[in-house]
């Protein structure tokens, strides 16, 4: 049975084309944006077992590539065919949907599957005390690095502490003929990951709520504005690709793969986007890859353990069919999620299974995020979708030099004023 959907094909024409799913009596069709093909995989199988045990239940997994996702989704909201689960960021974006009428309060099945959760990725999910949605993974951004250019620009990952020691990690490699960061800011969000973590180091933990309450003038105090100061002063090194500004995500990754490219910040999903964007579809061993926190900034109170990442989850639409919640159930049984961090595909978010990570790199970042004095999920999802849009904008104006940092600041805070 066809599982993946593109998200060009209709569900029309799909539901023809599979006589099984003619046959059942409800479908259960939830819409993500994961690329990982292992993952997808591991999530065939688990509809697929559901589906022997209940023969009048059809699910389908359909992929919208990212961007198309944010672009389409509030339509799909408001579609009569709307999927009955959407791949949710949580944050101002999930606090929107609710508001909209288009999320449903978890269920006592639901409810029960939140108590399994860890309680950060649980809390990310609660909205005026009731649970919205169910967290399947937790992601962190780090910086991960090509071993073999390191080495060959002299570089010492180990010694990158400081902003200062990254600042001269990138001299080096341009000294040595290697690019030293691909980026993909045709995107705009993987630059919102420079001038997020910038203002966490410079502001310190809690500075995003502190932000949200007024405190000092919000979003234009001064560690935004420092923020925006030091990420030009990155920029100015000229340590991305050429055309940075209009490379998407999977192409950055793609050039890591290749072997064009020194690092990335990136979520812990690069490592399987690096390999599936490659030329050869194989991209960088994990031998050859190795990561290291955002570094701290001398003088300032963000420690390194504060941690930019995400808390990826499912929400259910209104009107889903009365399955949804029993099929969830299904999704987050613990072999799954203990096959899923077996084969390195996310770290899930139900406890207890971080022992069961065999990956060495992602085994890293999971204890990371379990270490992490803060985990703040990244801002343009926490801020909602109109500020976040401004974020992500900001972001790349700063560090192309077509916007000072000061007016960068200015206007997120703008955007959140008009958000109240």
């Amino acid at each position: 049975m066809l599982r993946i959907m593109i998200g060009a094909v209709s569900l029309a024409g799909l539901l023809a084309a599979s006589p099984m799913a003619a046959e059942a009596n409800t479908v259960i069709r939830l819409v993500h944006v994961e690329t990982n093909p292992t993952e997808i995989a591991l999530w065939n199988q688990i509809a697929s077992d559901y589906e022997k045990l209940h023969p009048d239940v059809t699910v389908q997994f359909q992929y919208l590539e990212n961007e198309a996702y944010k672009a389409k989704l509030p339509t799909m909201l408001q579609s009569r065919d709307r999927p009955a689960v959407i791949y949710s960021w949580g944050g101002g974006v999930m606090r929107a949907q609710i508001d909209a009428g288009y999320i449903r309060p978890l269920g006592p099945t639901g409810q029960a599957l939140m108590a399994k959760m860890n309680s950060a990725d649980a809390q990310v999910y609660e909205v005026n005390g009731k649970d919205y949605g169910l967290p399947f993974l937790t992601s962190d951004v780090p910086f991960f690095y090509n071993k073999a250019l390191f080495a060959k620009a002299g570089v010492d990952a180990t010694q990158i502490k400081t902003w200062d020691d990254f600042l001269a990690a990138v001299k080096k490699l341009k000294a040595a003929g290697i690019t030293p960061i691909a980026v993909g800011a045709g995107e705009k969000w993987p630059m919102h990951f420079y001038w997020s973590y910038l203002a966490m180091r410079e502001g310190g933990t809690g500075i995003v709520q502190q932000a949200e309450g007024g405190k000092d003038g919000g979003f234009a105090s001064p560690p935004f504005v420092e923020a925006g100061e030091r990420l030009q002063q990155l920029a100015a090194l000229h340590p991305f690709q050429d055309g940075y500004v209009g490379t998407l995500a999977l192409q950055a990754a793609g050039m890591f793969g290749d072997g064009k490219a020194a690092m990335e910040l990136m979520g812990n999903w690069m490592l399987s986007t690096q390999a599936t964007s490659a030329t050869n579809g194989k991209g960088q061993p994990d031998s050859n890859i190795g990561v290291f926190g955002f570094p701290t900034i001398a003088g300032t109170p963000g420690p390194e353990t504060d941690q930019l990442g995400g808390v990826n989850g499912w929400l259910i639409t209104k009107n889903a069919p009365p399955q949804t919640e029993d099929f969830l159930a299904f999704f987050f049984q613990p072999k799954y999620q203990e096959q899923a961090a077996a084969e390195g595909d996310y770290i899930p978010a139900l406890s207890g299974m971080t022992g069961y990570i065999k990956d060495p790199i992602i085994r890293q970042i999971a204890i990371a995020v379990q270490n992490a004095t803060e985990l703040q999920i990244f801002f343009d999802q926490e801020l909602g979708p109109s500020v976040g849009r401004v974020v992500n904008d900001v972001s790349v104006a700063v560090a192309a030099g077509q916007m000072t940092p000061k007016a960068a600041a200015r206007q997120v805070e703008d955007a959140s004023e008009d958000a109240e």
